[in-house]
């Protein structure tokens, strides 16, 4: 038996240590919160102590208590997204706005995400390949960044992607014609001075002016 004493401590653990106390969702938010900056405070509601994030302020759960939905939409809220957002294994829609930085390859690990909504940011750097892995995408909005490179070849292989807006960046190389890719309208790559396309048959896994 263990004494009085260290029941006692134990039990006081369990009631003040974040770590203990914060299922592993939460701990995901929490380490996002401190890449951001939140200057009118509409994160303070992300409380580490909380057993799961489903009471805070621009978190959806569903009936499981999983977050499914990520919505910091004209909150004022700037910062660098990380790969803590991995470990959202249930998150079905991710919405941001005023992030910089590269996006997180990690984000492919979010095998429910349906809807990415990334327009309007800041981001840099490429498209990472990992998004191949998101076989539930259906919107995919990376538009109005000042995204690199290609278009990554793998994402022809997301069959459920209905909607794909990557204008208004800095993306070079060709268009992809095969899969989703072959009905998305030219709009959705206009305002990439380096991108041509749509790409030639046969030549598909060469990209021109990267």
């Amino acid at each position: 038996m263990a004494p009085t004493y260290l029941l006692s401590f134990l039990a006081f653990l369990l009631t003040v240590s974040p770590t203990i106390s914060t299922n592993s969702e939460g701990n995901a938010l929490h380490a996002l919160r401190t890449r951001l900056l939140d200057p009118t405070n509409v994160l303070q509601s992300w409380d580490p102590t909380l057993v799961n994030p489903c009471t805070w302020f621009h978190v959806t759960c569903d009936s499981n208590n999983h977050v499914i939905r990520l919505d910091l939409g004209n909150s004022n809220i700037s910062g660098t997204l990380g790969p803590e957002l991995g470990g959202l294994k249930h998150l079905q829609e991710l919405y941001k706005n005023n992030i910089q930085g590269e996006i997180p390859e990690e984000l492919g690990k979010l095998k429910n995400l349906v809807s990415m909504d990334l327009y309007g940011n800041k981001f840099e750097g490429e498209i990472p390949k990992s998004f191949a892995k998101l076989k539930s995408l259906k919107f995919l909005r990376l538009n109005n960044n000042k995204l690199t490179g290609s278009i990554p070849r793998e994402l022809t292989t997301l069959s459920n992607l209905k909607v794909f807006d990557v204008s208004n960046n800095d993306l070079c190389g060709t268009i992809p014609i095969d899969g989703p890719f072959s009905s998305f309208p030219i709009q959705s790559f206009e305002n990439n001075n380096r991108l041509n396309g749509p790409e030639l048959q046969g030549l598909a896994s060469y990209d021109f002016g990267c």
